[in-house]
């Protein structure tokens, strides 16, 4: 059986740490950023850690076990 390929798209967007934990950026923090509060904004920065189902998908697209 030939080894997987690891999904680029993926590769470029998600980190998984030394002990597994899968993280990702949060959503809607790109642009429009005038209309959004400052709170929101702050609420927006930093990684958010993937759970359950979607974290052993993204996981296998890495080929991490």
């Amino acid at each position: 059986m030939p080894k997987l390929k690891t999904h680029s798209g993926t590769k470029d967007r998600i980190r998984v740490t030394k002990n597994g934990k899968v993280l990702r950026r949060h959503s809607m923090s790109n642009h429009f950023l005038q209309k959004k509060s400052a709170s929101r904004k702050r609420k927006l920065a930093g990684l958010e850690q993937v759970h359950g189902k979607p974290k052993k998908n993204l996981k296998a697209m890495l080929g991490s076990k």
